[in-house]
């Protein structure tokens, strides 16, 4: 009699386990949570920016996620010079650069690293903003010196043909630069120092373009291209015809643009400071 009842329970068993459901012992609504990290900027001593636009001490910064900790401002344009987009630190140059309203970063991303041609874009706003703001030459004088203190820059460069900008940013990058006329046959070196500045060699491009030129000289004589270190230039009006007397000279091989060359029958076009 008991072997009989183990049998038809064990019969039951089977048949139960034949239609039930199989039971798995694993939850499909546990899974570990992915956490954000933030890129960080490295270059200062006692400022950090993360790619978030907040910037906090290095004892703020969350292990974790690398971010900053707290209720830090974002895009924050502390120190900063909105009108030339330069700043005096370069944290704060990154945050206010990192604003999609000051950067757009479809601009951004298509801007060169460097000039040579091979030289690649940046490939996302956070590279632009740390490597511009790094890296600007039109904030030095000589190679060697800065124009002022706001010489972290944050500004999307032109790439126009004359290798200047529209004639608003060419104005603002002009900040603090004294554009004088040289006399006849004159250097930029001797037209600055007469008046106790120096030239500044990397202003030439904004010069260099006729747009600007027309702002301080007559061009009476039409704004044509040509080759020469004396440029950007007016030839005077007493010159030979076959130089075109009046006319304002622009040069397309901006590598030959200098502070010392000069023509006897031109008056240079000078940046000083």
């Amino acid at each position: 009699m008991s072997k009989l009842i183990a049998s038809s329970f064990l019969v039951s068993l089977l048949f139960l386990l034949q239609f039930s459901s199989p039971v798995f012992s694993i939850r499909k609504d546990v899974s570990l949570q992915s956490t954000s990290t933030c890129r960080t900027t490295v270059q200062g001593r006692y400022l950090i920016a993360d790619d978030m636009g907040q910037v906090c001490d290095a004892l703020s910064i969350d292990p974790h996620s690398r971010c900053c900790r707290g209720k830090s401002e974002r895009f924050s344009c502390n120190g900063c010079n909105l009108v030339l987009q330069c700043c005096n630190s370069y944290e704060f140059c990154v945050s206010c650069c990192l604003n999609p309203s000051r950067t757009q970063k479809d601009l951004a991303v298509n801007v060169k690293i460097s000039k040579p041609i091979t030289a690649g874009m940046y490939s996302s706003i956070f590279d632009f903003c740390t490597g511009r703001c790094r890296h600007n030459s039109e904030s030095v004088v000589h190679e060697n010196a800065y124009l002022s203190e706001f010489h972290h820059c944050f500004s999307i460069p032109s790439n126009s043909s004359s290798g200047g900008a529209s004639g608003v940013q060419t104005e603002v990058r002009l900040a603090g630069i004294n554009v004088v006329i040289g006399k006849q046959g004159e250097s930029c070196d001797s037209v600055c120092k007469s008046s106790g500045q120096s030239c500044v060699p990397n202003k030439f491009v904004l010069l260099n373009q006729c747009e600007t030129m027309h702002k301080y000289l007559s061009c009476k004589g039409g704004c044509l291209a040509s080759v020469g270190a004396d440029q950007p230039a007016e030839v005077v009006d007493d010159a030979p015809r076959d130089l075109n007397p009046g006319a304002c000279l622009y040069t397309s091989q901006a590598s030959v643009l200098s502070c010392d060359g000069s023509h006897q029958h031109t008056k240079r076009l000078c940046p000083c400071a």
